[in-house]
């Protein structure tokens, strides 16, 4: 299983790139990503697109591949198969990550990569308590449907219009806040971290 790790937005709500946030001892960008090394899975995959120098000047990449995405600016839909296609036709399955959401750490990852394995699904979405989410995991006979995509929230659509493919995988906690303006940042920096910072 490969992780594409989704970090190619231009963070027009927050009016700076959120990547490059600092968050505990480090960047938003880089607590997710340090999770998702640490992770179980076999292969990472960083997609970055705006501010990618600005973004990777402060960044500590371990395992991961970095792959920049130039058609960023039509949709998350180009990162993915970016992301995709630097994980090659090989995979048995993607888990599709993102870069704003911190919360989701290496524990949470790897119980959504076994309770995947178990039956394998033609896809899955992370059931939280109070929402579902990602991680998404999507078996390789999903990936030509993937590569067809196109724009944002393609593939929620695409899941969507595959009720009976898609598995439900449970995860006891809440579903993890993503990162899209000031108040969301504030309200996630991990204790000791909490203090009020400014732009």
């Amino acid at each position: 299983m490969i992780g594409i790790l989704l970090a190619a937005g231009a963070s027009r709500r927050l009016g700076r790139p959120k990547q490059t946030l600092p968050f505990g001892d480090t960047s938003l960008l880089g607590w997710t990503l340090r999770h998702v090394e640490a992770s179980s899975l076999d292969r990472v995959v960083l997609v970055l697109g705006a501010a990618a120098d600005e973004i990777t000047a402060g960044l500590a990449v371990g395992r991961a591949e970095v792959v920049h995405n130039d058609a960023h600016e039509t949709g998350s839909a180009s990162s993915l198969q970016a992301g995709l296609d630097a994980a090659g036709d090989d995979a048995d399955a993607v888990m599709i990550l993102l870069g704003d959401m911190p919360g989701v750490d290496a524990a949470a990852i790897d119980e959504v990569r076994r309770s995947w394995e178990q039956d394998q699904p033609w896809a899955a979405m992370t059931s939280y308590r109070d929402a579902r989410g990602h991680p998404l995991v999507l078996s390789a006979a999903a990936f030509p449907a993937l590569r067809e995509l196109r724009g944002d929230g393609a593939v929620w659509k695409l899941l969507a219009s595959h009720p009976d493919a898609v598995a439900a995988i449970p995860v006891d906690r809440d579903l993890p806040p993503d990162i899209d303006t000031w108040t969301d940042y504030q309200a996630a920096l991990p204790d000791p971290y909490s203090r009020v910072r400014t732009l």
